[in-house]
């Protein structure tokens, strides 16, 4: 139904999001990089502390922090439509890279891995965010190289990968707090630590002044109403409730889903097996639950779950339940933005059918809860867990820090 609903929509609808991606108009159809350009070349054209980072005059407000558009000063000295086309580039390698690099770190196979890679290619969040510029990308590479790192038995360097993301997109932060809930404290002082000194770093290279602009900026931002707004404030503005209502479901699930990894943790330890290992899906889970709970979470952001998504896919067998859920999502991701302007303002399904976007996400949500293995834990009856009896998609046993 999905996929028969894209392909309806492709042909009777408005047009493809890529079609407009050679548009030389940054400031009309990229308007995400448009707004990151203007504030990286303010800062390479008046150096630091200029109010210019802040203030370019682009038609969004710029709530990144600083050390992104530190990051973006090489793109800020080129022409802004050359800049565009070699951002744009660039994000695609990253996206097939990193999705590549799950699919074969998780052994998924040659099938799977080219189902999973095409169903990212032809999503809808992937073409609007190359279409807007925005950053998902290099937060997906951040991502999964903790990710590997994980697996590979480096938690520290999966803390720091985490840690430099969160420094980029401070609403990903809850994914720095499963490492306490799971007991391993070094890799949570390492993951806070990593993000604080990223932070600085960019707050101290365009200049203090900076800092406070994007704060004033982020903290006065209001929750979007548009329909690709996945969050549930976003959600709960569109239904006519107060935004703190969703705010606050978001919060239950967030802090629930943390008490969950904690209470299994301390009952059978970090394991694919109880669903608390940290190479496998509760990481995404946790990313999940805070892009539910923050202001803005557009649905282009599903692009960051799609490694746990194969995680679970991995671990399951052909036809299990898992396995067609993950097919599931994916198809959902296809059908185009172009879905919410079916239904007019003021119809009797409107605000159930601009609702799809959280429904994915709070489907996606629910579905990383389930353990990367096939069956739930056994326990004995003195309570320890007999790790024979799964089929993991972690292979070998790894120790954790």
């Amino acid at each position: 139904m999905a996929l028969l609903t894209a392909v309806l929509l492709f042909v009777f609808g408005d047009p493809p999001l890529l079609r407009w991606l050679p548009s030389p108009d940054i400031a009309a159809m990229h308007v995400d990089f448009d707004t990151f350009w203007r504030s990286a070349h303010a800062l390479a054209e008046q150096g630091a502390g200029s109010a210019a980072v802040y203030d370019t005059g682009a038609r969004l407000h710029n709530l990144n922090p600083p050390l992104l558009s530190v990051l973006l000063v090489p793109f800020g000295l080129l022409d802004p439509v050359l800049a565009y086309r070699l951002f744009t580039a660039l994000s695609v390698v990253l996206v097939v890279v990193a999705v590549g690099a799950v699919c074969r770190e998780t052994g998924i196979g040659r099938r799977w891995s080219v189902l999973v890679l095409g169903g990212v290619l032809a999503s809808s969040p992937l073409h609007g965010t190359l279409l807007l510029g925005q950053v998902y990308p290099l937060l997906l590479a951040l991502l999964v190289a903790g990710l590997l790192a994980e697996r590979r038995g480096r938690p520290y360097l999966a803390a720091t990968c985490y840690g430099i993301m969160v420094a980029l997109k401070p609403s990903l932060a809850p994914v720095l707090f499963l490492p306490a809930v799971q007991r391993r404290w070094r890799p949570f002082l390492a993951g806070i630590g990593a993000a604080a000194v990223a932070t600085v770093i960019g707050v101290v290279v365009a200049g203090l002044p900076t800092a406070w602009q994007w704060l004033a900026m982020a903290l006065a931002e209001p929750v979007g109403p548009t329909p690709d707004n996945a969050s549930l404030p976003g959600l709960a503005l569109r239904w006519g409730l107060p935004t703190v209502v969703g705010t606050v479901a978001g919060a239950v699930l967030l802090i629930g889903t943390l008490v969950h990894y904690a209470r299994r943790t301390a009952r059978y330890g970090r394991s694919a097996a109880a669903g608390t290992d940290p190479a496998g899906t509760a990481l995404s889970a946790v990313l999940a639950t805070g892009l539910l709970t923050a202001p803005i979470a557009w649905h282009n952001y599903l692009l960051l779950l799609v490694p746990g998504l194969v995680v679970l896919a991995a671990s399951g067998r052909p036809g299990d339940t898992r396995r067609r859920v993950v097919v599931a999502i994916l198809a959902l991701a296809v059908v185009p933005v172009s879905w919410s302007g079916l239904w007019p303002d003021g119809g009797l399904l409107t605000p159930l059918a601009h609702g799809l976007y959280t429904a994915v996400l709070l489907a996606t949500w629910w579905s990383l809860l389930r353990p990367s293995t096939v069956r739930p834990p056994f326990t004995d009856a003195n309570g320890r867990t007999d790790p024979a009896a799964f089929r993991s998609a972690e292979g070998g046993s790894r120790t954790f820090g």
